[in-house]
């Protein structure tokens, strides 16, 4: 219902916009010159935006990773980030997926969101200090060339280039087209009559500000829109003093919007981004007069000429965007208890997805922890499984000295409805996890993430595999564990006991900081592994000759013991998915150790 009625809001919405600007297309071709300046400066930053997201998405995502650990270096990467893309929502975008993704803290999202508002002021410099004041569409022409050439060469680099300076020759057009129509206008209208002064002003043309981010979807738009105009003659200082205001109003709403379909994170960094420009915004309304002499008391110290009013609102839409920085900074632990009181983390479920169902966007670094992490999860639910279908339990495994005195203590049954708990708990997940390695594998992932979106898939496979190895043991297992059998028994426990000391050695991996873990522990597993049947066959071989177990139970514990092999190789395949480790050096002897070569050949 929710979704519904938003489409429709929606649908609603562009039905007018396209109502009204047909409308004014019809009744005054100047206004036609402003609305194509507009639209050409939204197409210049989409372009710009889908540029850097190829050319720089990857060198984003590892700045960001390492950047922020303090609030001060997550406000310096928000700033610096967008001020770069001249993209606030590029760099929301990637804020998200990493927190969704858990890569980043809740506080760490805040301070980006809070870096990034301020970094938007620097478009405000560079319209007002260049845009209305240079002949930019002679510098638009050459870009856009340049842009087209490189957008039809092959190389995804060359293309995001082309992007890079297709966008940008896109947005020096549009602000010439905007400038000239509202330099036509005023030859023959005066808009500043219809400025408002006072508080009557100072709402109206917030509300304005605010409604037309809100139908750009682009606070970048509305602040070349009133500059323009401002420099032109056709609004008043005061009232785009209140556009400039209602501006950042108007960005909440369509974060609000955007976040609509994110996880719990992602609506609560959206609503903090609602507070802070609020709440600045609120600020700035009230103390309009007294920020109005520190504007020009600075823009005098700057040089900036009295009737330079373009500049002044570039100072104006800086300093209150750090006025609100200074007021929130110290009451960012309080808004973060009362965001996560007002969207409150979701309690986990077993049975469903807990991290690839957010909204990740396509940056690999989150897509591939927010796998990884569900692959964990997977793993757990399917260990659970496997060790209480085979009579033992995963925790005793964890925190157990001795593992085989563990499991030959493991005698009581116990009651697993095991092809229930696997269409419960293993199935579901494992599809998921194929739906979104499907999904994500059509995006234009580098060629390293797009293999490790292969080895986490196939380590979903490999935990199914290793449940399914388990279910086709489990009746023997229960048969001869349960009460002391001999030496049938025996063997069983053995078999238990290669798997138990598996899991105890995935568990204690995991639970290692990753700068210590070794996959090389798992290939040596490996090894060993291979000599396990053959070891095992000569064991129930000599057990049968002398008659100290039947013909019956030596068939049915050679079947088993295959099938205890294939769940021991696929649990590794499995670990070694999870467990990969990231340092080149130590990737490159797997390699060496996974596919050996004549030593003369190295």
């Amino acid at each position: 219902m929710k979704a519904l009625v938003l489409r429709y809001i929606t649908s609603l919405r562009l039905a007018l916009v396209l109502g009204v600007l047909v409308l004014a297309f019809a009744l005054n071709a100047d206004f036609q010159r402003i609305a194509a300046g507009v639209a050409v400066f939204l197409l210049g930053m989409m372009m710009l935006e889908d540029g850097f997201k190829a050319l720089g998405g990857s060198l984003l995502e590892r700045v960001l990773a390492h950047a922020t650990g303090t609030l001060p270096r997550a406000m310096g990467f928000g700033v610096a980030a967008t001020a770069i893309t001249q993209s606030s929502s590029l760099v929301s975008v990637i804020s998200i997926s990493f927190l969704s993704a858990g890569l980043i803290t809740l506080q760490a999202g805040i301070g980006i969101i809070f870096g990034a508002n301020l970094g938007t002021t620097t478009g405000a410099w560079l319209i007002a200090g260049v845009g209305v004041k240079v002949d930019i569409a002679a510098y638009a022409l050459p870009l856009l060339a340049l842009g087209a050439v490189l957008l039809f060469q092959r190389g995804d680099r060359s293309r995001g280039a082309g992007r890079v300076l297709t966008g940008i020759g896109l947005l020096f057009l549009g602000i010439a087209f905007i400038k000239d129509g509202f330099e036509a206008y005023s030859a023959g209208f005066d808009l500043t009559r219809l400025a408002l002064g006072g508080v009557v002003g100072l709402v109206v043309y917030t509300g304005l500000g605010a409604l037309a981010t809100v139908v750009m979807q682009s606070s970048h738009a509305t602040m070349l829109l009133v500059i323009t105009a401002l420099a032109t003659g056709q609004i008043s200082y005061d009232n785009a003093l209140a556009v400039a205001i209602g501006a950042n109003i108007g960005t909440t709403i369509t974060a609000l919007i955007g976040a609509g379909s994110a996880n719990y994170q992602g609506k609560r960094l959206a609503l903090a981004h609602l507070i802070f420009n609020i709440t600045t915004a609120l600020v700035a309304l009230v103390l309009i007069v007294p920020l109005r002499f520190a504007v020009d008391g600075i823009s005098d110290l700057l040089g900036i000429g009295e009737g330079d009013f373009a500049l002044r609102l570039a100072v104006f839409h800086t300093v209150f965007n750090l006025l609100g920085i200074g007021l929130m900074i110290p009451l960012i632990p309080r808004l973060i208890r009362l965001l996560e009181r007002r969207i409150a983390t979701p309690l986990p479920s077993v049975s469903r997805p807990q991290f690839i169902a957010a909204q990740l966007g396509d940056f690999p670094a989150p897509i591939l922890t927010a796998l990884q992490n569900e692959l964990w999860h997977l793993y757990r639910n399917a260990a659970a499984l496997i060790c209480e279908g085979l009579n033992m339990r995963l925790e005793d495994l964890r925190a157990s000295k001795d593992v085989p005195t563990t499991v030959s203590r493991s005698r009581d049954a116990i009651r697993v409805d095991f092809d229930s708990r696997y269409q419960d708990k293993i199935k579901p997940l494992h599809a998921a996890i194929l739906d979104f390695a499907a999904t994500k594998a059509s995006l234009p992932l580098p060629k390293p993430a797009q293999t490790r979106l292969q080895e986490l898939r196939d380590g979903a496979n490999a935990l199914v595999r290793a449940v399914k190895a388990a279910k086709h043991m489990r009746a023997n297992v229960q048969r001869f564990t349960r009460d002391d059998a001999g030496a049938i028994t025996v063997l069983y426990d053995g078999l238990r006991t290669e798997i138990g000391e598996l899991f105890f050695e995935i568990e204690r991996l995991e639970r290692l900081p990753e700068s210590q873990r070794s996959a090389l522990t798992l290939l040596e597993e490996r090894a060993v592994l291979g000599q396990t049947y053959a070891t095992h066959a000569q064991r129930a071989e000599r057990l049968l000759q002398a008659r100290q177990i039947t013909g019956a139970n030596a068939a049915s514990f050679l079947n088993d013991a295959r099938y205890a092999q294939d769940l021991l190789l696929s649990l590794l395949d499995a670990a070694q998915a999870c467990l990969r480790e990231r340092d080149t050096a130590l990737a490159e002897i797997e390699r060496l150790l996974e596919n050996p070569q004549d030593p003369a050949e190295l």
